[in-house]
């Protein structure tokens, strides 16, 4: 009998093949303080069985064992296979029928995008580039195959040089989504760790980050010319129903000003 070990904090779930290899591998994650940080042990452990297909990992945190969950039946559902993705479509946010579902380059693999069958709208967004947008039919057990092109906006200036300001982001979960003065720019580890960052105009700004299951969190800065702020917080626990307007409503607010500065490859200097 298969089993899973769901994460309370990040709703997040490992399924095994066998009864031992969930036990052991719970007793190697949870060495961390406070069971939130996993031991190199259990990362190794995680790796191997998922290498093997002996694990459907989707995430990790804090652990407790209960029985193992169906997956999504194939033959009714179908699904999504982003192909050809470029860095910056990697990066890019994917909204499906006006819900946030996560970054294009998570998105494969055992989190491959499985969507009921009927038609369905897919829009994909990435600060300083133009929203790929496109209306699909999903079979029953189909993968429909999409390239989503990224092409740059004219229309899109970044913060001047010599007085730009950063703001860098410490949140958990880091998929989750960030909007600047209620623009989408991306998602947290996009700005988070030494050298990523929000390049910011000097000035007041708000910031949201929201993600599906949790509730949003939104703060107000006032930057100085070339201020460095750090930001951390880990978003609370929620309901799907607490999902923020600009992660679930008919379409995503649009993206007028960036908060980060790509290089020619798509990625924050």
């Amino acid at each position: 009998m298969g089993y899973v070990v769901t994460s309370l904090r990040d709703f997040q779930i490992y399924r095994f093949g066998t009864h031992q290899a969930s036990i052991y591998l719970l007793n190697e994650v949870s060495m961390g303080q406070f069971g939130f940080q996993p031991s190199l042990q259990g990362v190794k452990m995680i790796h191997r069985l998922r290498t093997l297909g002996l694990v459907w990992f989707v995430g990790l945190s804090s652990l407790f064992v209960c029985r193992a969950t169906a997956r999504p039946n194939d033959k009714i559902m179908g699904e999504i296979q982003f192909v050809d993705a470029n860095k910056v479509a990697k990066t890019s946010g994917v909204w499906v029928d006006g819900q946030y579902i996560g970054f294009l380059g998570e998105l494969k693999g055992s989190s491959t995008l499985k969507l009921l069958p009927g038609e369905h709208e897919i829009l994909v967004r990435q600060a300083g580039y133009g929203d790929f947008n496109r209306k699909v039919t999903i079979e029953p057990g189909v993968t429909l195959e999409v390239h989503a092109v990224m092409e740059r906006d004219p229309r899109f200036q970044f913060p001047e040089k010599k007085t730009r300001a950063e703001v860098r982001l410490d949140v958990w979960p880091q998929r989750a989504a960030v909007f600047l003065d209620g623009n989408f720019v991306g998602h947290v580890s996009e700005f988070y760790g030494f050298g990523h960052g929000m390049l910011v105009a000097p000035g007041q700004h708000k910031i949201k980050v929201a993600l599906g299951g949790y509730k949003s969190f939104e703060t107000e800065l006032t930057l100085l010319p070339r201020q460095k702020f750090a930001l951390k917080t880990d978003l609370v626990a929620g309901s799907i129903n607490d999902a923020d307007p600009l992660i679930k409503g008919d379409r995503p607010a649009s993206l007028r000003a960036t908060s980060s500065e790509p290089d020619t490859t798509g990625h924050a200097k």
